[in-house]
């Protein structure tokens, strides 16, 4: 199994705070995207983060050895309409309680 911390960084930001209303819509796309990988088990957590700079998306993933995050976290809608990107940080292992 791999690990990765990813970082969704949104267009600007204030972002949270002056969404369009289709901004809007590719969000709740992009969280649906996200619960679908938590349900999938490819995803461990994710979730909004309030960040005085600026609010940003933090999402854990473990997926099989033959998977690509890249070409995963591509698929978000936000990201494929252009609305965001992730910066991708490997984890050595992940650890959890329970």
């Amino acid at each position: 199994m791999k690990y990765y911390l990813c970082k969704f960084l949104p267009p600007r930001p204030d972002f949270l705070k002056t969404m369009t209303p289709e901004e809007s819509s590719l969000m709740k796309q992009h969280g649906m995207f996200l619960n679908d990988l938590l349900e999938k088990r490819m995803v461990v957590v994710h979730g909004p983060v309030d960040d005085p700079a600026g609010g940003w998306g933090m999402s854990v993933y473990e997926i099989e050895d033959d998977q690509d995050i890249n070409a995963m976290t591509s698929e978000d809608p936000m990201v494929k309409s252009g609305g965001g990107r992730y910066e991708i940080y490997p984890m050595r292992h992940l650890r959890a309680r329970g």
